[in-house]
């Protein structure tokens, strides 16, 4: 028996619309792809490294974010890993550790390199890795960068193709996603 204070919905009533949940599905879905193309073009772009020559710290295959926005508001310094276009090929790009800065004196003594005199420490060059390239000293241009792999003995770098043009530097390596077992801040 159903008494007077009872509400029910007639049989003939239709059910509740679905317009307004689809409205909002289609909604978040825009926001997503807005927000996504906003992070990818302007903050961080996810890349895949090709080849051997950051080894040990990345590896061939590994898959990494760059940080497209954190030169727009620091300084390219000495140890950061930069992703760059290829200075001989601007359709290429390439990544590689800066040790040398505009302005720097720079030279390469039997695979040790020696910045404005001083031979600077290189932690992420395992001894298996280094190589016995020299390279007479030269002075770093400005608004030029000196970049190296670190697996010397393989690396196509600066000692190939000079130093690389500050406009040709998109990004700062910021963090390796893939594989999932080697997730990481790239140092």
């Amino acid at each position: 028996m159903i008494s007077s204070e009872d509400e029910i919905q007639p049989a003939t009533e239709p059910a509740p619309q679905q317009d307004g949940a689809t409205r909002l599905w289609v909604r978040d879905l825009l926001l997503s792809i807005i927000a996504s193309f906003f992070i990818i073009t302007f903050l961080y772009q996810p890349v895949k490294v090709e080849g051997t020559s950051m080894q040990p710290e990345l590896r061939d295959q590994d898959r990494l974010f760059i940080n497209k926005f954190a030169y727009h508001f620091e300084k390219i310094s000495r140890g950061d890993v930069v992703v760059f276009f290829y200075p001989r090929d601007p359709r290429k790009s390439y990544i590689k550790r800066v040790v040398g800065l505009p302005g720097d004196d720079l030279r390469i003594d039997n695979g040790h390199v020696y910045v404005n005199g001083a031979r600077i420490p290189e932690p992420y060059v395992p001894e298996r890795y280094q190589d016995t390239r020299s390279m007479a000293e030269t002075v770093i241009p400005p608004h030029e960068y000196f970049v190296m792999g670190d697996h010397r003995s393989i690396s196509s770098d600066s000692r190939d193709f000079g130093p690389v043009e500050r406009s040709l530097i998109y990004g700062r390596a910021a963090l390796v996603y893939w594989p999932e077992n080697s997730i990481e801040v790239v140092r």
